[in-house]
């Protein structure tokens, strides 16, 4: 399996070096959809030039910056992709710890965690189509040039700044997902309505309870990519990957007559609505144009797989949280309107909290994220 070298993603950012002033006089400053040259914004925002003159030296010297957030985010020792740390036990269940393992994940989906996946509520630029802007085509966000960034970039610290304002799409750590079949769910045969970036396939399969791994997902690099790496390191286990919507199953004659009844555990964080947009003809805030529309379409439809496919007995868990904007005034109660839904099929057992990391661009998510767990009822 091919993964990410430092080499590879340092280069994704080679331009020609150039002098303060061929910057100055070239460079624009990017405010929302539009752009204003960077000489007209410094005269407009009264900016002092050694402000420019620090933005412009991190920018020559970007692969400082740049390895140590390879190093910090996507490095990976291919010797060592094992889950060799002790499971996380009930109600300590964090996805902000043992990053090496979130680190496989993002090195191998790079470019949809950091650049293809866009925020769905806020006007936030990714990740990497920021860095593009800024060292290869000298368009500067906005949002560099405030004095908060410029405080942050004067100690040194621009990478506060990137993490903290810009976009990147959220990632279940695998130890996680591990850490919850070896000591909640306790699954031999899976079934994930999506794939989590290879997150679930990862984390399930690393456990010795597993035998089969049955997933799903919208976004055709993400199902290829699982794919394959199921098949590179886990070949003893039985792994089939599906590449449409889990609603689309439900009205598949063929899998719901192999798979009914098929397996103890069902797994996944469903996608919050709009919080996040995939890149895939099969979005499915693109197929369901209202709230209402994507509860009922996707997620109702979703819910009813998962009963038709666990056995009696059998165990559902996701992990949700609702969400807002201050920019926009949306706001989704998500756990609670989707919890309503799956009430009608499965039966609360537990829930518990979920402890993460929460950044500024994604203070609109409700840091009070709930691992839901339910059961299939006998008929």
């Amino acid at each position: 399996m091919k993964f990410l070298e430092l080499s590879e993603f340092l280069n994704l950012f080679i331009r020609e070096p150039q002098t303060l002033e061929d910057f100055i006089r070239i460079a624009q400053v990017k405010i929302g959809n539009k752009k204003e040259p960077l000489a007209d914004y410094m005269k407009r925002k009264t900016i002092d030039i050694s402000k420019i003159k620090l933005l412009f030296e991190n920018i020559e010297k970007r692969n400082n910056y740049l390895t140590r957030f390879y190093k910090l985010s996507l490095s990976i020792d291919k010797n060592k992709l094992h889950i060799t740390d002790t499971p996380m036990i009930h109600n300590e269940m964090n996805n902000n710890i043992k990053l090496k393992y979130k680190n496989i994940v993002r090195n191998i989906h790079y470019k949809d965690i950091l650049q293809n996946t866009k925020s769905g509520i806020e006007n936030i630029h990714s990740f990497i189509d920021v860095l593009n802007d800024l060292y290869i085509h000298s368009v500067i966000d906005y949002k560099l040039l405030t004095p908060s960034a410029s405080h942050y970039i004067e100690k040194g610290r621009i990478g506060s700044v990137f993490s903290s304002y810009f976009f990147r799409a959220s990632i279940m750590n695998p130890y996680l997902v591990y850490s919850l079949n070896e000591m909640e769910l306790k699954g031999s045969k899976i079934f994930t309505p999506t794939l989590g970036w290879t997150s679930y396939c990862y984390g399930f399969l690393e456990s010795p309870l597993v035998k089969e791994y049955v997933g799903t997902d919208v976004i055709p690099d993400v199902c290829k990519k699982t794919e394959e790496f199921a098949k590179e390191f886990y070949p003893e286990k039985e792994t089939v990957i599906f590449c449409e919507p889990s609603e689309n199953l439900y009205k598949n004659d063929e899998f719901l007559t192999k798979y009914r009844e098929h397996f103890d555990v069902v797994f996944f964080s469903p996608p919050y609505y709009k919080l996040e947009l995939y890149e895939s003809e099969n979005q499915s805030t693109d197929v369901y144009k209202t709230y209402e529309e994507w509860l009922a379409g996707y997620w109702e439809q979703t819910i009813q797989l998962c009963n038709h496919v666990l056995i009696p007995g059998g165990k559902m868990c996701y992990i949700l949280s609702g969400y807002g904007s201050k920019n926009t005034n949306e706001s989704y109660d998500l756990l609670g309107d989707m919890n309503k839904i799956t009430d009608k099929y499965f039966t609360l057992k537990s829930q518990q909290h979920m402890f993460n990391k929460d950044v500024h661009v994604t203070k609109h998510k409700e840091t009070d994220e709930r691992i839901m767990i339910y059961e299939k009822q006998p008929k």
